[in-house]
């Protein structure tokens, strides 16, 4: 029965984060007395996401690094710089939208990247190093991108931040691939039995957040349009500058692959976490609009990706037989 949820829940993950989202609006007045589960949450959503992944299968990618740091470069110089000079460009007066689409790409990669990798049979040790090496700095790397970007106008808790991410990120994923580098099939178990609690996880966060943002959800003006079809532009060039600089550097068809997903995708809950936190609610209206684009965007590219690279071979597949 939980195999079949699971199954149910992935299928529709493309449309799952837009419905919470509108509950999370629709049900605030409710939803937004718990957002002090929020954290608690994620860092269960983040174990059970880890327990696929332990030190032995990156161990390749790591004496390997180059598409991995190729990653990491899309991940916090390029497409942040990206970010930060489209806000400037259309909200050069707004420090809390411009704040908010720079939370929006400097947050670690989605740890869900990996199952679109192996769905489109790309590399899955690269994206598992990926997320491992970007979840594990993240504590660091998030601040200090942060503060360099938009310290001097929007006042930032560093420390506050740094903790967050340490519970609801690093902690909890050591945890679950200590699990799996020590008993791999106790591993398998808890991931089998824990995979559709973490995606109704996911639903249940990003409906809570939501709520707490609320009345900057309900009134769809100019602003908000501006604000959604910016993210948008920016969650779009993620993949497409990761894919670019894969085929630039003649990186394999599996390596590709890896690097679109997890330099497009990013951990947008913990941004949301981080968002309503830490920050003005203004800040976090781009990061929850962000949560509309994810997985349909993860779709797209996939569609973008099967006629690259998987039609071809199927189309060559096909002929040889028939000759």
């Amino acid at each position: 029965m939980l195999q079949n949820l699971n199954a149910f829940l992935g299928k529709w993950m493309p449309l799952l984060t837009p419905t919470s989202v509108i509950i999370g609006v629709v049900l605030a007045s409710f939803l937004h007395h718990l957002s002090f589960l929020v954290p608690w949450i994620f860092a269960a959503m983040t174990f059970t996401g880890s327990l696929t992944s332990n030190l032995k299968s990156v161990k390749h990618t790591i004496t390997h690094p180059l598409s991995l740091l190729l990653t990491l470069a899309v991940l916090h110089i390029i497409t942040p710089l990206w970010a930060f000079a489209i806000g400037h460009l259309f909200f050069q007066n707004d420090p809390f939208t411009i704040t908010g689409l720079t939370l929006a790409v400097v947050i670690p990669t989605g740890i869900t990247s990996v199952i679109w990798v192996s769905m489109y049979k790309g590399n899955v040790p690269l994206t598992l190093a990926i997320i491992l090496l970007d979840t594990l700095l993240s504590p660091f790397l998030v601040p200090l991108s942060m503060s360099f970007f938009v310290g001097e106008s929007v006042h930032l808790e560093i420390w506050g931040m740094m903790k967050g991410l340490l519970g609801m990120i690093v902690l909890p994923s050591i945890a679950g691939m200590a699990i799996n580098q020590y008993s791999k099939s106790t591993a398998e178990k808890w991931n089998k039995t824990l995979a559709p609690f973490s995606k109704l996880g996911l639903a249940a966060v990003v409906s809570i957040n939501s709520s707490v943002v609320a009345p900057y959800l309900r009134h769809i003006d100019k602003k908000f349009i501006q604000i959604a079809l910016t993210i948008f532009l920016i969650a779009l060039s993620g993949y497409f500058f990761a894919w670019i600089l894969g085929v630039l550097t003649k990186r394999s068809k599996e390596e590709v692959i890896g690097m679109i997903y997890t330099g497009g995708m990013r951990n947008i809950s913990a941004g949301a976490v981080l968002a309503v936190s830490f920050f003005p609610p203004p800040v976090a209206v781009p990061v929850v609009i962000g949560m509309l684009f994810q997985q349909i965007l993860a779709a797209f590219y996939g569609q973008m990706i099967r006629t690259v690279y998987l039609k071809p071979v199927l189309v060559h597949t096909v002929n040889k037989k028939l000759s």
